[in-house]
């Protein structure tokens, strides 16, 4: 299946910074639970993100991130996740992070 133009250009996906980590023992799958800060136009965000297999909770607070700021909220058990944290798949499977090479202004749209 191939995507258009006008199909990568519906997602909204922006730099946030991550401001907070915690733990989510309830989650099927190791995870983590994260306030993202996007600036003032979207604010503080929350997303469930298993990266837990490249990351520690200390590690993660003040980094950039990339995330889809406007697929609609998603319940992962008694958590309400409202932004997609994008990453890829390293050699042994778990998740490295999207980001950018140098810092950019929070809630910068990717294009």
């Amino acid at each position: 299946m191939s995507a258009t133009i006008e199909d990568f250009l519906k997602l909204d996906i922006r730099l946030g910074k991550i401001i907070e980590v915690n733990a989510f023992p309830e989650a099927r799958k190791p995870a983590y639970k994260l306030l993202i800060d996007f600036g003032a136009e979207i604010g503080l965000k929350k997303s469930s993100a298993q990266i837990t297999g490249n990351y520690s909770m200390e590690a993660l607070v003040g980094q950039q991130v990339l995330a889809v700021v406007n697929f609609p909220p998603r319940q992962i058990g008694s958590f309400m996740s409202e932004v997609l944290v994008l990453g890829v798949r390293d050699e042994g499977g778990e998740i490295v992070l999207a980001g950018v090479a140098k810092d950019a202004p929070l809630g910068a749209r990717l294009h």
